[in-house]
Formats: C-alpha cells, structure tokens, sequence
C-alpha cells in the first residue's frame, strides 16, 4: 500500500468517531440502526479493525453522509451538498439534516389536494414555518389558516394534518424531533 492509502485508512477510525458524537449517536444507537455490533463499531473508531464496505456502507446510511466524506476522499469541483427531493404522498419532501435521531428539518412543497383532511397522531413534536403560500393545519379541535413567515408548534400526538389552504400549492419548513424535544421560538405576544 502506498503511504497515502495507508494514512487515510489510519484516519477514518477518528473520522467515524467524530461523525457520530457531532450527531449526538451513541454507538448502541449506532449498532442498533446498522446491524453491526457495538464491539465492531468501537474497535473501527479506535482503529483496531480495518474499515471494509461492508462495514463503511451501513454506518454511511445510517449517518446519511456519503462515502467518501467518511474515507476522507478529497474534495474537488462543488462544494455544494446536492439535497435530493423525495415524493411522499403527493408532496415533495427535500430532508434538510443528513444525520439519524434528534431534529430532523424538512423543506416540504405540498399541492392542494381535493377532499377532507385525515389527521393522524405519531410520537413526536413539529415546528411548522410557512415559507411560500396558505397552510391550513387541522390540530385537535382547531382548523388555523397560516400566511407567509408565520409558525406553528405542536405535539404530534395530538391528532393533526397540514396541507396547502387554496388552489396554490404551499412550502413549509418542518423541524420534527422525538417527544420532548421542543423548538422555541422567542416572539413578542400581539397587543
């Protein structure tokens, strides 16, 4: 092996190390969403055992980071992370966070969409800001219109729906987290 190759497998042990605890991942959650045992994953962070594709591969999804940031592949051309948009239900879902657990932040473009909302309730809490358009969020016994730049918090176990409020589609910005992990917005209250 040449000395570069034998200096990058040296450092993606610590590389891997830092990649989890800057996500706040323990390796028993680490372990729990690759498959790989929490002994493997240790003994890869401190260097004990050699990186494989095998290994890098689900530790790479897990952490939703490319391959090669977790190599330490060089960097060329466009620094630009390339967010690729999803279709779920209608509505086009771009993740804004890459990493497993904690916030996750969404940017979502939702269509009007004929017929009567359906809420549902899930763990978890969500921060809504309306970016472009009309929201209408049905949540519990309340049915709230929300313009451009205004926001909404709540308890996803509470049964809700959200989706555009005319004939235009609306864009939302969605930071959801486990239960317990609230947002907060610092506003002065209307007069």
């Amino acid at each position: 092996m040449t000395d570069a190759i034998t200096t990058a497998l040296a450092e993606v042990g610590p590389r891997l190390r830092r990649v989890r605890t800057q996500r706040g991942v323990t390796l028993d959650e680490l372990a729990a969403a690759t498959g790989i045992s929490k002994s493997t994953l240790s003994r890869l962070e401190s260097g004990q055992r050699k990186p494989s594709l095998e290994l890098l591969l689900p530790i790479s999804a897990a952490h939703q980071v490319p391959l090669d940031e977790l190599v330490g592949a060089p960097k060329v051309g466009d620094p630009r992370i390339r967010l690729e948009p999803r279709r779920v239900g209608g509505r086009t879902v771009v993740p804004l966070t890459r990493q497993p657990g904690g916030l996750q932040a969404y940017k979502m473009i939702i269509p009007p969409v004929p017929g009567e909302p359906d809420p549902r309730t899930h763990e978890g809490y969500e921060w809504l800001y309306v970016l472009a358009g009309r929201l209408r969020l049905v949540l519990a016994a309340h049915d709230i219109e929300l313009g451009q730049g205004e926001a909404a918090e709540f308890d996803t176990r509470l049964p809700h729906w959200f989706g555009a409020a005319g004939p235009e589609p609306v864009e939302v910005l969605s930071l959801f987290g486990k239960q317990g992990e609230r947002m907060h917005v610092r506003a002065k209250p209307r007069r």
